[in-house]
């Protein structure tokens, strides 16, 4: 099967949805200060004010190069991926803490960066990090989206992260920039390690 037949297979019975900021936001008191929980690319380039920076693991969820991408990281001809909160495990990760003032800000971005295509659901999860747990906004896949791409065959996988071009760059370049993140905060994802190295070998 190519890489555009599987993620055309992705798009039968889909139902995307998009969020609404608006009504994520209706859950917080319009004063607190908001944590963000990263675990790809916005760990690198969050694009947004934050105050505090800490190590963090959500449960029940791990990363996952889980969504196609026909836009940012490849193209309707040659999908790329990108990661996603799939189910299952537990994901370490960095969770950003948004000053109250900035938070209207900021979630209207994340909204622009995040949800335009419907491929997330944004989520409340409980993050642990050294001091006290926090409640950190998630993006996490949408299954019912066109975009999921679900569990993937290791030969697919790499084909569509060494192939796949788009208008935020290569592929590639983004599974390794996230890899590289994730050693400098001294995070390890054997699963991530070990598809870089398989993608290094040419």
């Amino acid at each position: 099967m190519s890489l555009r037949e599987s993620a055309a297979a992705a798009d039968e019975g889909a139902d995307p949805r998009t969020g609404s900021a608006r009504d994520l936001l209706s859950q917080w008191n319009g004063c607190e200060d908001v944590w963000v929980f990263a675990y790809g690319s916005l760990i690198w380039r969050p694009d947004f004010a934050w105050q505090e920076r800490r190590l963090a693991t959500v449960r029940g969820y791990h990363r996952s190069l889980c969504l196609w991408s026909h836009d940012h990281r490849g193209s309707p001809d040659n999908p790329g991926l990108v990661f996603g909160l799939d189910r299952g495990g537990c994901c370490r990760g960095v969770a950003f803490r948004v000053a109250g003032r900035d938070v209207p800000d900021v979630f209207q971005a994340l909204w622009h960066r995040e949800m335009s295509g419907g491929a997330y659901k944004p989520r409340w999860l409980r993050c642990h990090t050294g001091q006290a747990p926090v409640r950190g906004l998630a993006f996490v896949p949408d299954r019912r989206c066109r975009h999921y791409a679900g569990a993937l065959s290791d030969e697919l996988l790499i084909r569509a992260v060494r192939q796949a071009v788009g208008r935020s760059g290569a592929c590639l370049d983004y599974v390794r920039e996230t890899h590289r993140a994730l050693n400098e905060h001294g995070i390890v994802d054997w699963r991530l390690g070990a598809l870089v190295d398989r993608l290094a070998q040419s």
